[in-house]
């Protein structure tokens, strides 16, 4: 019976942990990539807030480590809505003005995700354009960053969307990185882009060791569920986001804000 009594502890224990205190850390989780075309720039990478109503802490929390980080540019994957309605969401309006406060010296560039389609497209867009975060949808922007030229194209999403990856890329030369919500449009991503980042997965919110994720939302499972990812000679980071979607639970998947520094060499 002691014993009986000790593991229903430590579930119940598993169980607090789970619910209230992992979904409300945060890390910063850092990639070294040797690059020479993109050597020198830093990216402070984010995606998947799903900001419900009443959460202004957990949105503001975000703003200061990335304001720390002094990034050339942000980037994100979307979903910054919750839910599939309005009313489980914060006002699109109240997410872009506090997001407006994180400052990148040459801009904030995201694509959108699956919830904030449900939400409202042209909403959420223009949300985000009035307070100067540039929305890539099918398209692509170049910038001029530290004296190089970069081009940062975005997909819509491949879930509520239509995606099209080579209208995103048309007006693209090396060195490109392309956001998109979704990761499992890397299998049809081109050689000659630097860099592929998505999200979506939440790294699947749950963790078991030596298992891996329990439920990836994603057709390649654990393979394209978090982290870096390389093959063939491509990248892809997968960030597990930042809020929870389905379940307010995250056990074994901390949220994260993920920074790129691009290096000429390996360390």
């Amino acid at each position: 019976m002691k014993l009986i009594n000790f593991f229903i502890l430590i579930l119940l224990c598993l169980i607090f942990y789970s619910l209230f205190i992992e979904p409300n850390k945060l890390v910063v989780t850092r990639y070294t990539l040797p690059d020479k075309e993109l050597n020198g720039i830093k990216i402070v990478f984010l995606g998947d807030f799903h900001i419900r109503p009443n959460q202004e802490k957990r949105l503001e929390r975000i703003i200061e480590p990335v304001n720390t980080e002094n990034p050339d540019i942000i980037v994100s994957v979307g979903d910054f809505a919750a839910g599939h309605t309005h009313s489980s969401t914060m006002p699109i309006e109240n997410i872009a003005k506090d997001l407006s406060k994180m400052q990148a010296k040459y801009g904030f560039y995201t694509t959108l995700g699956n919830h904030d389609n449900w939400y409202g497209k042209e909403e959420v867009i223009n949300a985000l354009m009035q307070n100067g975060i540039k929305v890539l949808d099918n398209e692509s922007a170049k910038l001029n960053i530290n004296e190089k030229t970069v081009y940062i194209a975005g997909i819509e999403d491949m879930i509520t969307g239509n995606a099209d990856i080579q209208k995103a890329l048309s007006a693209t030369e090396t060195p490109t990185i392309l956001l998109s919500h979704t990761p499992d449009i890397f299998p049809k991503v081109s050689w000659d882009v630097n860099l592929t980042l998505a999200g979506h997965t939440h790294g699947g919110q749950v963790r078991l060791p030596l298992i891996g994720a329990i439920v990836v939302p994603s057709a390649f499972g654990n393979k394209y569920s978090q982290g870096l990812i390389e093959k063939n000679g491509k990248k892809m980071i997968v960030t597990k986001g930042i809020g929870n979607s389905i379940l307010p639970i995250r056990f074994n998947c901390v949220p994260e804000i993920v920074v790129i520094e691009f290096v000429r060499e390996n360390k």
